[in-house]
């Protein structure tokens, strides 16, 4: 066999079932071998497309995605992908075309260096000029993806590489051996359970890590056993049930006020999964002033590099989580809490009045009509704090966020690829009328496979995030925020053959909701918000999370 041929077999021993791409010269081989071979290859209409929807059925089965380009502008396209992926700590295998190895360095028709555009935005980036080479690389790039911290892996074929055949000795392909962390870290573990106890006021911050590890399960044993309460990051939610009485919601920029609070006021920060971003922290020398904190992480570099830590672990969070054993004496501090969170809690519309859709509620009521196998994917912007304030997880597979990039674009590609990944679940997208518009040719995609994606667009004719910024920040100097040219998209929808209609009054929006969940295959609800609506909290820049602004009108 070939090298196409070869990758192929290497993948469905992998058990991989479904890639995403868009063909082209260099990459040729690999699509002709597709052609008899049991890995379903799923068309997008643009490279960002393709790649967001392996992020996407990466996130939505916590197992390696796998996307395809060819040389030059195909696997620049990916660029972004790769990034977000590497952010955010995805699991994604990139197979890129390159021109043949005689032609390299000739500037040759679509030759681009992408080994070197990739090597800050990948985990591991290789380029593989002899056939022989191919089996150990291969096998390589698929085991770096999950080994220690996930991340993206690039593998770069030239087409000579692709159609040479390969070494008999060499076809029986490998298995991937799963590596793990496996130390003594009883000290450790004994200080972390010592300085527990001693803390009056713990609380834990929880990270997209747990997810990752696959340690739900043994996070919320600790937080039955010990009855520490518990605040997630964007990428930590679905890790803690969202009903919990001592989960108290995300913190940071905007964060619950109870979750911002807590940590304000904490003695002891047990940080699990977590890297400490600045969107979390806010103004990061104020940040959680009066603890000790203790950092998990699987990833040494994390550690220390933003928080000296009271005591940094590096370790397998899964294995260590079942060693805390500290049953917490808190009871004043969790009753203070479960108050403040009482205090906080927003005021939903019971959509009896006239007006614009107020988006919090409408978000809230979507997450309570959806069935309890769900995908909740989203774009970036005001929406995408809205689904993270609002809706509520039941695992952290559940919803999909471009986190660390903040990659507008990202909501309707990363549905695509849980739909494929999960197909008897309900997986619904909800997009900003700005992120929207940066991959609404995948709208052809949910067409040709008639994926039942349900999309939300959440339009205000405005770029709300950074209009927002303008408003509060900069004078309400408005700057290149006015969308107002927008499509109709509800039409535009139709033209695609989606079933589409238009929410614009509040009191319709239960009705307009269940019209678009028992809708049967694709379909599009556009609603129309007031421009005027900003998402609340916000931690103004260089600002202590505490000191966060509220809605003046509302409690949270």
């Amino acid at each position: 066999m070939n090298g196409a041929q070869y990758i192929l077999k290497f993948l469905e021993q992998q058990k991989i079932k479904s890639i995403f791409g868009y063909p082209g010269g260099a990459i040729m081989p690999l699509y002709d071998a597709l052609l008899d071979s049991t890995v379903e290859h799923y068309l997008a209409r643009h490279e960002q497309g393709a790649a967001f929807s392996a992020i996407g059925h990466a996130r939505a089965t916590n197992q390696v995605g796998v996307c395809v380009g060819t040389s030059g502008p195909g696997a620049t396209n990916l660029l972004t992908c790769m990034a977000d992926a590497k952010l955010d700590s995805i699991p994604l295998l990139i197979l890129t075309g390159q021109v043949a190895t005689s032609a390299m360095g000739s500037d040759a028709f679509q030759e681009v260096d992408v080994l070197g555009l990739s090597l800050s935005i990948c985990k591991h980036s290789e380029l593989v000029t002899d056939i022989a080479d191919l089996p150990n690389a291969l096998e390589e790039c698929f085991r770096l993806t999950t080994d220690g911290r996930p991340g993206p892996v690039l593998l770069d074929l030239p087409k000579d590489v692709l159609l040479a055949e390969v070494p008999e000795v060499l076809l029986e392909a490998k298995k991937t051996v799963e590596m793990s962390l496996i130390t003594s870290h009883s000290d450790e573990v004994k200080a972390i359970n010592n300085l527990l106890q001693q803390a009056r006021k713990p609380l834990l911050y929880v990270g997209g890590g747990i997810g990752m590890a696959g340690a739900t399960h043994e996070l919320n044993a600790f937080i039955e056993k010990s009855g520490i309460p518990s605040v997630a990051t964007l990428k930590g939610l679905g890790c803690v049930a969202s009903a919990h009485p001592g989960y108290l919601g995300m913190l940071g920029m905007h964060g619950w006020p109870a979750a911002n609070i807590a940590v304000q006021e904490c003695d002891v920060l047990l940080v699990v999964g977590a890297r400490l971003d600045d969107r979390a922290t806010g103004k990061l020398a104020e940040f959680a002033p009066h603890a000790k904190v203790v950092h998990i992480d699987i990833d040494e570099a994390e550690l220390d590099k933003r928080r000296i830590a009271e005591i940094a672990l590096q370790a397998n969070i899964k294995e260590i989580l079942p060693l805390l054993t500290t049953n917490l004496d808190i009871q004043p501090w969790s009753d203070e809490l479960q108050a403040l969170k009482a205090e906080k809690a927003y005021s939903y519309s019971d959509f009896s009045e006239h007006g614009r859709p107020d988006a919090p509620s409408v978000l809230h009521y979507l997450s309570e009509s959806l069935p309890e196998d769900n995908v909740v994917a989203c774009d970036v912007g005001q929406h995408q704090m809205w689904v993270a304030q609002h809706m509520t997880f039941r695992r952290p597979v559940d919803h999909l966020s471009s986190g660390g990039l903040g990659t507008m674009g990202f909501g309707l590609p990363s549905a695509i690829g849980a739909q494929v990944a999960r197909p008897e679940s309900t997986v619904v997208t909800i997009c900003g009328d700005g992120s929207f518009m940066m991959n609404v040719q995948e709208l052809a995609t949910l067409r040709r496979y008639q994926l039942p994606v349900k999309i939300v667009v959440m339009d205000n004719q405005r770029l709300g995030m950074v209009k927002q910024w303008q408003e509060l920040f900069h004078e309400e100097r408005y700057s290149e925020t006015d969308l107002s040219c927008n499509p109709p998209f509800s039409d535009l929808a139709k033209v695609f053959g989606l079933e589409a209609r238009v929410l614009e009054d509040n009191a319709d929006t239960k009705e307009a909701l269940d019209w678009l969940l028992q809708t049967e295959g694709p379909a599009l609800l556009h609603v129309r918000l007031d421009e005027q609506q900003n998402v609340w909290p916000i931690v103004p820049p260089n600002t202590a999370n505490h000191k966060m602004w509220e809605q003046p009108s509302c409690t949270a």
